[in-house]
Formats: C-alpha cells, structure tokens, sequence
C-alpha cells in the first residue's frame, strides 16, 4: 500500500511543479516582477512548505534530529542534487545579482546556522542547542531578506518595459491573470499534497527497514521534502526559465534556515547531537563550492552538475555508512 502511495506522490509531484512553473512565471510577466524574486519566494517558500511542516511539528515533538536533520539535509540536496541535476539538463545562467547578494547571503545562512548551533565550541556551554533566542536572530535576517526582495521587487517593476516583458519568452499570447493565479495555487497545492504523501510513506517504510531517525531526518524526509524543489527546478530547467531553477533552491535554502528554523526554535528549542555538526560543515563547503561555480563563468554547466550530484552520492553513502 506504502508503495502504492509513493508512487501516486510521485506522479502529483511532477505535474504539481508543471502547472506550479509555468503559472507563477506567467504572474512575473504581468505584474513585470523579474522571474528571479519570483523563484526566490513564490516559487521557493511553496515549495518549502513540506520542509515547514515537518520541521515546525518534529520539533514541537521534541523529534530534534529529524527537525534539524530535515533542514540540513534538505539544504544539502537542493544544492547538489537539485542544482546538479537542472545544471545537467540545461546549463543554468547566472545573473550578477545571483552572484553579489542571493547566493552569498545562501552562504551566510549556512554560517550562521553554524556559529549559532555550535555553542559547546563558542559559547563553551555543555550541550548544544538552538535557543529560542537564536530562533529570534535568524527570523530577523529573514527579515532583512524579504525587506531586500520587496525593495528589488519595486525596483524592477518601476524600470520594465510591460509590452516588452510580456512578449518575453516567445509569449505572443500572455496567459490571463485569473488562470496564471489558478494554475499556481493548484500547482502548489499538488506539490505540497505529492511531497507529503512521498513523506509519510518514504518515512513509515525507512522506520519498517530498521533506520536510525537521525539518519530518516538526513535522508528519507530530507530528500522527500526537497522533491518539490527538485521537479519544479528540473522543470524549470527544461522550460528555460533558469532563474526560477536557481532562484528555487537559492530561496528554499535560506528560507530553510532563516524562517523554518527560526520559528521552530522560537517555538521550542532544539537541542543537537554532536553528529549533526559534519553535515552543518559539509553544507557551508558546498555553499562556497557551487557558489564557486556560478562565478567562475557565469553560469553552472552540465559537467558542473554532474559534478555536483557525483558529490551527492558520495555524501549519502558516506552517513549511510556513519549511522
């Protein structure tokens, strides 16, 4: 029956992230929002909310490792598996706003997540654990973040040419305002529906073959939560809309951290294993790596992205084998 639901999740998944795609792209062309702020938050915080509700109400359980696990994980995938993969099918163009203030303020999530989770080593206390204060320091800088985008937002939408960024695209006939709305909210909602289903059934199966929760909160629920990221940006990808591809997983990161993590530590704290830590590193690693990427010629190629998701493998082999 599990097996059966997985697959049905699946199908829900992929043609969610189709409707998902081409109607909040179509919404960025009439309301002349660059396709980029929109992938940064329509598209990124949508397809986040599997990681919301699993994180918000593991932590509210006292499931810790699954709540941060979730995230870390979850960020860990859409960088190598998510961006590798959209990089493979079509090699991902990379704007300079991507470079000078998105992607490093990505990084920056993954430093802070660190530095504030880290406390046995730089606050010296005896457990590590992130305080509903620390849930307070990271809301804020999503904050900060949203403030940036509205600002971005605003400024584009003062500068763009409306006829001319309606026909972008080849969009000889732009899609109506009511069905671009429609197609959106239906797409999410079939994303959101597709992932949970993949979540519960993935996660009842990985408990049933004797998995450790630290290692479902890595793996099952992280990757299961990230495949609406993952369809919508291969989606994208094939679409050509390459800043709704990386905007999604550039968004989703930092919503990950800043917001989910923020309110669920605000809403109780989360007290950390010593395990966890690796996986903290690793991702700031890979944050610098892709980012390393993305500058180095502007855009991330397929063998960049084979690259990437080579890294992937590897690094889920790797805590396999750890736990």
């Amino acid at each position: 029956m599990y097996y059966i639901i997985l697959m049905a999740g699946f199908l829900m998944l992929i043609k969610g992230a189709d409707f998902f795609v081409e109607g909040s792209s179509a919404i960025a062309r009439k309301l002349r929002i660059p396709t980029l702020v929109i992938g940064l938050t329509l598209v990124a915080f949508g397809t986040s909310a599997p990681e919301a509700a699993v994180s918000i109400t593991s932590a509210m359980k006292g499931q810790n490792d699954i709540a941060i696990g979730n995230i870390v994980g979850s960020n860990i995938f859409n960088l190598l598996m998510v961006v590798g993969i959209a990089a493979y099918i079509s090699p991902l163009k990379v704007k300079k706003s991507i470079i000078t203030k998105e992607f490093p303020f990505a990084i920056l999530s993954s430093f802070v997540m660190l530095i504030l989770a880290y406390d046995i080593k730089f606050q010296g206390t005896t457990e590590n654990i992130i305080t509903a204060a620390d849930g307070i320091i990271l809301l804020v800088l999503f904050g900060i973040f949203m403030y940036y985008l509205v600002e971005l937002a605003l400024a584009s939408r003062a500068s763009t040419n409306p006829v001319a960024d309606e026909m972008e695209g080849g969009h000889n006939k732009p899609m109506g305002i009511g069905r671009s709305i429609l197609l959106t909210c239906g797409g999410i909602a079939g994303v959101v529906a597709g992932g949970k289903m993949v979540v519960d059934a993935a996660s009842t199966l990985a408990v049933m073959w004797g998995m450790s929760e630290n290692l479902i909160g890595l793996t099952i629920v992280a990757v299961g939560t990230s495949l609406p990221e993952l369809i919508t940006s291969i989606v994208a990808a094939k679409k050509g809309e390459s800043d709704i591809a990386l905007g999604n997983v550039i968004g989703s990161n930092i919503f990950n951290v800043f917001f989910i993590l923020g309110l669920s530590a605000w809403i109780h704290p989360i007290a950390l294993s010593q395990t966890v830590f690796f996986d903290m590193l690793f991702l700031l690693v890979i944050s610098v790596v892709t980012y390393l990427f993305a500058i180095s010629k502007k855009n991330i190629n397929k063998r960049e992205g084979i690259i990437l998701a080579a890294t992937y493998i590897g690094y889920l082999a790797f805590i396999i084998i750890r736990n």
